[in-house]
C-alpha cells in the first residue's frame, strides 16, 4: 500500500469516527433547547404550547453530524415532548400524538439521510485517494533540482475534485543534459488520462537514454502515435487525438537550450533586469504528436542562450486562454516580465494568483506550469 493511500485511509476512518461520535460544538445548543422549551413551556399559558420547536434541535444536529448523535438527540427530544406533556396533562390528546408522531417521524428520516450522506462522503473521500494516488503515478512531481537547473511547477486540473487532466510535464536526467517536456492532450479533465498517460510514458522510455534531440522527438511520436490507435475505442476518432509539446534538452556545460517545438505556445525567457519576456518560436514547428509524422528532418531543434541567472517558464493554453469578465485573454509575456527576478517557485505562485483573481476564479481548462532557472554551469565549463 502506498505512502498516499496509506493515509488517506487513515484520515477517512478519523473523519468517520469523528462523524459518529457525539460532538460538542454541535449539541451544545440542541441540548440547551431540549432543556429550555420544555421548562418554558411549563410556565407559558394554556393556549401556547412550545414543544413542538423540539424538532429544531434535530435539525442542527444532523447539519453538523453523524447518524448517531442525531438518533441521540432526537430521543431525548421525544422524551422531552412527552415531560412536557406529562406535565400539562395532555400525554393523550390528538394535539400532543400528532406532535410526537411527527417528531419521532422527522427524526429517523434525519437519521437516514445523514447516513447517506456520511456513506457519499466516504465516497468521496475514496475518489479523491484513488485520484491523487494516480496523479502521483501518472504525474510525478518534478524534483526541485536537476543538474545546474533549478525547477518548480504548478498543476490544475478543469475537474475540481481530480489532481490530473489533459496536461502534463516531465523531467528525465542524462548524462550531461536534463531534458523537459511540457504538453498539452486534445480535450480536458478526466477524460483525457489516458492520452496523458501514454505521451508520458513514451517520453519517460527515451529521455534518459543519449540520443539526439530530434531522434527523441521521433521516438515519442512514434510511441504516442501508436498508444492513441492501440487504446482507443471503436467508435473513437484517432486523428482527433494529439498531443501539442515542447521537448528542452540543458546542456550542463553549454549556457544554452535547445528546443523542438510540437505545435505549443513557446516557452517564455526571462532575464534579470528585462522590461519583457522573449518567447522562444522555433523558426520551424514541427505538428503535434500522434499525427503521424516518422521522420527525423521534421524535428529541427532551435537554439537558444540560457545564461546564469535565466528563467524559462514553461505552460500549456490554459493559462493565456484564460478570460477575464470582458473575455480578453490573459497577458502572460506582459504580466510575467513584472516578476523576471523572482525564484521559480515565487514566480509560479504569482503568475497563479495573478491568473486566478485575472479571470475571476472561472478556470474551465487544464492548466500545467514549469519554471526553471539556470543557476551556474560547472568548474569544467
Amino acid at each position: 500500500m502506498s505512502t498516499v493511500t496509506m493515509t488517506m485511509s487513515v484520515a477517512e476512518k478519523l473523519r468517520e469516527w469523528w462523524r459518529a461520535r457525539p460532538q460538542p460544538r454541535w449539541l451544545i445548543g440542541p441540548m440547551v433547547l431540549i432543556i429550555a422549551i420544555p421548562i418554558a413551556d411549563g410556565f407559558l399559558p394554556p393556549d401556547i404550547h412550545l414543544a413542538h420547536l423540539l424538532v429544531v434541535a434535530v435539525a442542527i444536529t444532523a447539519m453538523g453530524t453523524g447518524p448517531r448523535p442525531t438518533a441521540l438527540v432526537g430521543a431525548f427530544a421525544v422524551l422531552a415532548l412527552v415531560g412536557a406533556a406529562v406535565e400539562r396533562r395532555m400525554l393523550a390528546t390528538e394535539n400532543v400524538i400528532v406532535e410526537l408522531s411527527s417528531l419521532a417521524a422527522l427524526s429517523v428520516l434525519l437519521v437516514f439521510f445523514t447516513s447517506l450522506r456520511n456513506r457519499r462522503e466516504r465516497e468521496l473521500i475514496r475518489v479523491r485517494s484513488v485520484s491523487d494516488a494516480t496523479q502521483r503515478v501518472v504525474l510525478r512531481p518534478l524534483p526541485e533540482r536537476s543538474g545546474p537547473v533549478s525547477l518548480a511547477s504548478a498543476y490544475r486540473s478543469a475537474e475540481a475534485d481530480s489532481g490530473i487532466g489533459g496536461d502534463l510535464y516531465a523531467v528525465a536526467r542524462t548524462g550531461g543534459s536534463t531534458r523537459l517536456v511540457i504538453g498539452d492532450v486534445r480535450g480536458k479533465g478526466l477524460a483525457t488520462i489516458s492520452d496523458t498517460a501514454i505521451a508520458l510514458g513514451a517520453f519517460r522510455a527515451a529521455a534518459h537514454r543519449e540520443m539526439p534531440l530530434p531522434e527523441l522527438a521521433v521516438y515519442v511520436e512514434d510511441s504516442v502515435r501508436w498508444g492513441l490507435r492501440e487504446f482507443s475505442e471503436p467508435a473513437e476518432d484517432v486523428p482527433e487525438r494529439f498531443v501539442t509539446a515542447v521537448l528542452l534538452d540543458i546542456p550542463d556545460e553549454q549556457p544554452v537550450v535547445h528546443v523542438i517545438s510540437c505545435g505549443h505556445p513557446p516557452p517564455l525567457l526571462l532575464r534579470p533586469g528585462a522590461t519583457t519576456a522573449t518567447p522562444l518560436a522555433v523558426p520551424e514547428p514541427a505538428p503535434p504528436l500522434g499525427l503521424g509524422v516518422i521522420s527525423e528532418e521534421t524535428y529541427t531543434p532551435a537554439s537558444f542562450p540560457f545564461a546564469p541567472g535565466d528563467r524559462l517558464l514553461l505552460y500549456t493554453d490554459g493559462v493565456t486562454e484564460a478570460r477575464d469578465p470582458r473575455g480578453v485573454f490573459y497577458p502572460l509575456a506582459e504580466r510575467v516580465a513584472a516578476w523576471a527576478d523572482h525564484r521559480p517557485d515565487q514566480l509560479l505562485r504569482r503568475i497563479t494568483a495573478d491568473l486566478e483573481t485575472y479571470a475571476g476564479g472561472r478556470l474551465n481548462d487544464d492548466m500545467a506550469m514549469i519554471a526553471l532557472e539556470r543557476d551556474g554551469l560547472p568548474a569544467a565549463a
